[in-house]
């Protein structure tokens, strides 16, 4: 069956998912995620991409970023990291044959509180897969950048987190109560990420629909309240 054109715009926000090919380990050590992590700052430097949420997993990679009008467009952005990822893992364990499972996954997000509820899926992985049973004792996220300041230099906190409250160690008080509180949506969560190509309210999506002819029906999410801290 041939493959369908991906609509992947410019200025957008995106959920992006990549699997070792059959599942296999894309990570073996501590070695192997810093040369990801490596990679990753490598490219956003050379295509000016935000990349506001992320998740290293054994087999697999979660990333939310947003494309910039004068960066690299996503499918260079992609191909510039799984290449050079799948090559240094190549030339370290003398792989051979096919190291990514097929075309990425992507998924556009609207930059408002369904963004915040993506990055939520994203951290998430780790307790979901039952490696921890709290995101912050996973080291391969951007949840403690978010929920505890951690200095991380290829995450950029977006607006929708920022607007939570004026005073940082609120904002970060509420990010954790909004994570933890998600773990009771994860099962609908992961049923919407792995059949939406958009994500989003109405409008985004009425938006998505007219001009790149996309359609789907998302149901409202919520998000911890903001105050005047």
């Amino acid at each position: 069956m041939p493959r369908t054109a991906r609509v992947a715009p410019n200025e957008y926000v995106y959920h992006i998912l990549t699997r070792g090919n059959n599942r296999q380990a894309v990570f073996k050590d501590n070695q192997d995620y810093k040369k990801y992590i490596e990679i990753l700052q490598r490219y956003k430097e050379k295509y000016k991409f935000n990349l506001y949420h992320y998740v290293l997993m054994m087999n697999h990679v979660h990333l939310v970023l947003e494309t910039t009008e004068k960066g690299g467009k996503l499918s260079e952005i992609m191909k510039g990291i799984n290449l050079s990822y799948a090559q240094y893992f190549k030339n370290r364990y003398r792989h051979i044959g096919h190291f990514w499972q097929d075309r990425y996954k992507s998924i556009i997000i609207s930059k408002d509180d369904y963004l915040l509820a993506c990055g939520s899926y994203v951290e998430l992985n780790p307790v979901r897969a039952k490696i921890v049973e709290d995101p912050r004792e996973y080291n391969w996220s951007s949840y403690n950048t978010y929920a505890y300041g951690r200095k991380d230099y290829i995450t950029d906190r977006h607006l929708i987190y920022e607007e939570l409250s004026k005073d940082e160690s609120a904002r970060r008080r509420k990010y954790r109560e909004f994570i933890m509180g998600m773990l009771r949506e994860r099962d609908s969560m992961r049923g919407e990420m792995n059949r939406r190509v958009v994500y989003g309210s109405d409008d985004f999506i009425d938006k998505l629909t007219v001009q790149y002819k996309i359609g789907a029906v998302i149901k409202t999410i919520g998000r911890p309240r903001k105050d005047n801290n």
